[in-house]
């Protein structure tokens, strides 16, 4: 036998590596992706520009992003993770590096808008969420969960830092230190560490039947197997896909709205930017619990119930906070809205694969997060218009708040369990 496999057999839990790596990719970058609340204030003061202009860069920014992650989703399923990352890593820091040196906002639409978008999504929830689930059978979801919490914790840790670091040193500093870390550790781990699939060190999945066995690429599916794995254009003939297009849709238009404009809104009621941006990062922390919770509750009772309370809260939340506005209610927001961040980011990896397989689940996947990261780039541009059109963001919120309930329908509607193809 030769020495390569003799190593894999003696790592059978390799899937834990695989899960930790995840968990400090996402932990340093969250802080790329959390930085654009920050440094909004900032950077309208220095350049004079309005929030609807900043924030249709973002928006650039997040549809090419979107549209990249299916293309990722794609080129992981059929090259593995390692150099989808490290491509998307060369991109990622090029364009946070070159933030640092703007001076027009169309400078900042191509570092920002177009060369970091391309690279955000290799090293993005998605994929990290897909990574895993193929390493994990038993306790798929908790696994998810522990592996994308790097992407709160870093949150909760990088954002008051960041915001220190741009009230002492400035925000093109935090970019150029940001862009600095992503590229080293995302290149570390990804030639180390990280693999797409047990059988690329001769494993099965952790919890599976046959676990610590090596696995035999020759060998075919059993005869009374499971149904086939449905393609993306497969499960695009199922009602299921289409009421969970719609959730995502409006769950990444709460989730990107809040968090481009929670610091901008509420130092706007004489809040400081240094009380803002613990607001930020307890936010993050308090997904952290949202996704510990959604994980082992999907594994024992299905995803959709979890989902469709993650909307009724968003409503209410939604609503109360138009209702007062001081401190604490905002905490109040912050910490509950933080709960429901991240929720169906464990979930979309592990509803999709009960629906419909793992073969293809990069690609499914990928195509949601899509959808989620348009409505949330579109609301998160929306926000900064109705903000330069009404001079507040009160119409923002009362529309989201109806959103979420469509939500919360949509999630219900969802047929819970192994589809076929329509003959």
């Amino acid at each position: 036998m030769p020495r390569e496999r003799e190593t894999q057999r003696s790592t059978p839990l390799y899937g834990w590596y695989v899960l930790a790596s995840s968990f400090v990719i996402l932990f340093f970058n969250s802080g790329a992706r959390y930085s654009f609340g920050v440094t909004f204030k900032p950077m309208i003061t220095e350049f004079g520009w309005d929030r609807g202009s900043i924030s249709l860069v973002f928006f650039l920014n997040m549809t090419l992003y979107a549209l990249s992650l299916t293309l990722v989703g794609k080129a992981y399923d059929r090259y593995g993770p390692k150099w989808v990352i490290l491509v998307s890593t060369v991109f990622v820091s090029s364009g946070y590096g070159l933030i640092s040196r703007i001076g027009t906002i169309w400078q900042f639409c191509i570092s920002y808008g177009v060369i970091a978008a391309i690279g955000l999504g290799g090293p993005s929830v998605t994929l990290m969420a897909a990574i895993t689930s193929k390493w994990f059978e038993k306790w798929r979801g908790a696994a998810i969960s522990l592996a994308l919490s790097g992407n709160s914790i870093g949150q909760f840790v990088l954002v008051p830092i960041i915001t220190l670091v741009v009230s002492r040193y400035g925000w093109r500093t935090s970019y150029l230190l940001i862009s600095l870390i992503m590229f080293g550790v995302n290149t570390v781990l990804a030639f180390s560490v990280i693999r797409g699939d047990p059988e690329d060190l001769g494993y099965r999945p952790f919890g599976s039947q046959h676990m610590g066995e090596v696995a035999n690429p020759e060998e075919g599916p059993p005869s009374n197997g499971p149904p086939h794995d449905m393609s993306l254009r497969e499960a695009m003939g199922t009602p299921s896909f289409w009421f969970f297009l719609v959730v995502m849709f409006i769950c990444g238009s709460g989730d990107f709205l809040v968090t481009t404009h929670l610091i901008p809104w509420v130092t706007d009621y004489g809040i400081s930017p240094f009380t803002a941006g613990h607001m930020l990062a307890w936010l993050g922390l308090m997904s952290l619990a949202g996704m510990l919770v959604a994980g082992p509750v999907s594994d024992l009772f299905g995803n959709k119930i979890p989902i469709a309370l993650t909307f009724l809260l968003r409503s209410f939340l939604f609503l109360l906070i138009l209702k007062y506005q001081n401190l604490f209610s905002f905490y109040v927001f912050a910490l509950a809205f933080g709960f429901t961040l991240l929720i169906t980011a464990p979930l979309n990896a592990t509803l999709m694969g009960k629906l419909y397989g793992f073969s293809h689940v990069g690609l499914i996947t990928g195509f949601i997060t899509t959808i989620h990261h348009l409505g949330g780039g579109f609301w998160a541009y929306m926000g900064g218009r109705i903000f330069d059109r009404t001079g507040g963001y009160g119409l923002a919120f009362f529309l989201s708040a109806v959103m979420a309930l469509v939500a919360m329908l949509a999630a219900l509607l969802i047929t819970e369990k192994r589809h076929r193809p329509l003959r």
